[in-house]
């Protein structure tokens, strides 16, 4: 059977739709109709130790990780029906629009350019941007002290490093990987000179390896950690900022912090209050 020019093409549309569908596409999830299936996928990082680690026999450890867990459970999702996926800062936004990830807990700062293309639940916690360089460094004791051309490390997507650029050290060269891990190893072997995100990040880092860093300097930022999903899904939204409050009420947030970077030596900030709107 010969097919019209414009049935042919009304198939091939269909084809087209069907293959992004299958592959992502621009499909969202809610979380409220996964949790209803009794699963979610939630995105973390899987190379910050305290916050969001993929260990060695395949588990997951961190404050991030023990936040998407008590989020899930207030969703009546249980610990062994989560799948963590990794959620590295460039590609966030891009996981959540495609529907990959149902809701994402991994260091993800609430900001008015990325509330334009996800929304946010939280904050539930509050850090603040700081240095990270070698314990045996006497130079760099704040961002002011990165003039002179050092060598400063971040990850691409986030904005750390240019913020010290743009504020503080205008000839600072910057250099970026996908991951903080790389710029950490950068610093270990003198690649670069320090490594700039929030100050929790970094005090994860220097616990890891005793010795070898040392956080410098006050913070230099605010940074509001929020839980980031589907823009519009305001039911899921407002029932993770439920469960977030009920963690903090509860104590289950203090003993989480205290389980996962209390080590680390850095101090337990004050509660967060989230944002309703």
């Amino acid at each position: 059977m010969k097919l019209s020019r414009s049935i042919r093409l009304g198939i091939g549309a269909v084809a087209v739709a069907v293959v992004a569908t299958a592959c992502g596409g621009d499909e969202t999830r809610s979380v409220s109709q996964s949790a209803e299936n009794g699963t979610l996928t939630v995105g973390i990082k899987f190379d910050q130790p305290g916050l969001g680690l993929r260990n060695p026999d395949g588990s997951f450890s961190g404050f991030d990780v023990e936040v998407a867990k008590y989020v899930a459970g207030q969703l009546g999702v249980s610990e062994e029906n989560i799948e963590f996926k990794e959620a590295p800062s460039a590609q966030r936004e891009t996981l959540i629009q495609n529907g990959e990830v149902d809701y994402i807990v991994a260091t993800y700062s609430i900001t008015d350019s990325r509330k334009e293309k996800v929304d946010f639940a939280g904050p539930y916690f509050i850090a603040g941007q700081s240095l990270l360089v070698r314990a045996d460094d006497t130079e760099i004791i704040g961002p002011d002290s990165l003039n002179g051309g050092k060598r400063l490390c971040s990850v691409a997507g986030s904005t750390p490093a240019q913020n010290v650029k743009d504020n503080y050290a205008q000839d600072v060269q910057l250099q970026e990987f996908d991951t903080y891990s790389l710029c950490v190893e950068a610093l270990r072997n003198g690649a670069v000179d320090a490594v700039t995100t929030d100050d929790i990040i970094l005090a994860g880092y220097a616990a890891q390896s005793p010795g070898d860093f040392k956080v410098v300097g006050e913070p230099f930022t605010t940074e509001r950690y929020g839980i980031g999903l589907a823009k519009g899904d305001d039911e899921s939204r407002n029932a993770i900022n439920d469960a977030i409050e009920e963690m903090i009420a509860s104590g289950a947030w203090e003993a989480a912090f205290q389980e996962t970077v209390g080590a680390s030596g850095y101090e337990l900030p004050e509660q967060p209050s989230v944002d309703r709107y």
